[in-house]
């Protein structure tokens, strides 16, 4: 049985009740695509890629979450590796949404820097957990 910490524990349980946020973006999305709310090409796409981004990272984030109970990895390290990658699917679905919003947007607004910064931190994320995992538990 894998042993996690309170935080580890703590974390997960909260991220799996972000999935029903994830689901009424979804539900947002089938109104947008079938035509209920009105929105440009441009807003459709983004909003398709939030919701895509904002699922994918939902899940990828609770496994490195628990990848990260196998390293040795402490302190801000041990913080990014876990958690790195669920700021990322924050981040970057906030980019794709908010840049997208007012009426007949066709071009993304000041929010779109969400998405390097997103970009960024998943990646930081990533290779700190990768780094911690091939150094050996």
């Amino acid at each position: 049985m894998l042993e996690l910490t309170d935080a580890a524990r703590v974390t997960a349980g909260i991220v799996l009740l972000t999935i029903v946020g994830i689901e009424s973006g979804g539900w947002f999305l089938v109104k947008v695509v079938t035509g209920s709310a009105p929105a440009t090409a441009f807003q459709t796409s983004f909003f398709r890629a939030g919701h895509a981004h904002a699922g994918v990272l939902v899940i990828l984030g609770l496994v490195c979450l628990l990848l990260t109970e196998a390293t040795q990895l402490s302190g801000l390290f041990r913080w990014l590796a876990a958690t790195g990658v669920l700021v990322g699917a924050i981040l970057l679905p906030a980019g794709f949404f908010l840049s997208a919003v007012g009426a007949g947007r066709t071009s993304p607004n000041r929010a779109v820097v969400l998405l390097p910064a997103g970009a960024v931190v998943l990646a930081a994320g990533v290779v700190t957990l990768a780094v911690g995992l091939l150094a050996g538990g």
